[in-house]
């Protein structure tokens, strides 16, 4: 085959007070490297706390430069269909297009004006939020930027049927530092995700999200720590690259 595949799994974990230490959830990845520069990226997501329980699956194609393309998303709440869609960037038109359903909702159709430059879909994995910290400079050094993406769900879980939202949030680049992990130890650039818009995500505040991602063309997340009301950990258990 002419694409690369990078390969792994990551842990959650919580560090609330009472569930100090216990998995809380898991979740497999893999992203295929194609020579024109696009990625395919798919993850499976299984959250088992909070209640309800969220399984995600995720298919995200990104084009050449970081460009997003489009993105197939399925949620299963509680052990029952919540709802699946595609979205798709439509740059010709300067729009995103989404088309989805869910019992909630029916029978979904959006397109909505992009209103200029935006950075990426919010997909919602883990090795999603490490793999879109590729748009930023980090030969600027330690410095912040505003982001804009589209997303399926503005719910901090991804547990709502797909429809499109936009998020405005600021990714700060802290700098380099060496981290650990069950997966090993790695060279990362420092991360931290900044929710500081009027109305929040979903209309909740995100709280600061750290991320330890590989200083590498691949950009695989290490290990991430999300304090607040969350009180969660991530951390890369098993990496497979070929």
């Amino acid at each position: 085959m002419k694409h690369r595949n990078v390969r792994g799994k990551l842990r959650y974990t919580s560090v609330k007070p009472e569930m100090m230490g216990q998995e809380r959830g898991r979740e497999w990845f893999n992203f295929s490297h194609h020579a024109d520069g696009s990625v395919i990226m798919r993850a499976q997501c299984e959250i088992e706390e909070p209640d309800p329980t969220v399984l995600r699956d995720i298919t995200y194609h990104i084009g050449p430069n970081m460009v997003p393309q489009n993105l197939l998303v399925h949620i299963t709440l509680g052990d029952e269909f919540c709802g699946s869609g595609w979205m798709r960037n439509d740059a010709e038109n300067a729009q995103i297009i989404c088309e989805s359903y869910g019992p909630s909702i029916g029978r979904n159709s959006e397109v909505r004006d992009a209103e200029g430059p935006f950075d990426g879909f919010g997909t919602h994995p883990i090795v999603g939020d490490g793999f879109l910290t590729k748009i930023m400079d980090t030969g600027k050094g330690p410095h912040r930027r505003k982001i804009r993406t589209f997303l399926p769900s503005p719910d901090h879980r991804g547990a709502s049927p797909p429809k499109i939202s936009v998020v405005e949030m600021t990714l700060e680049y802290v700098g380099e530092e060496e981290k650990s992990c069950e997966a090993g130890t790695f060279a990362c650039h420092h991360f931290r995700f900044v929710d500081d818009s009027d109305d929040g995500m979903g209309g909740k505040k995100h709280p600061d999200y750290d991320m330890w991602v590989t200083a590498d063309e691949d950009a695989v997340l290490v290990y991430g720590s999300i304090d607040g009301y969350m009180m969660n950990r991530y951390e890369l258990v098993e990496l497979e690259r070929g």
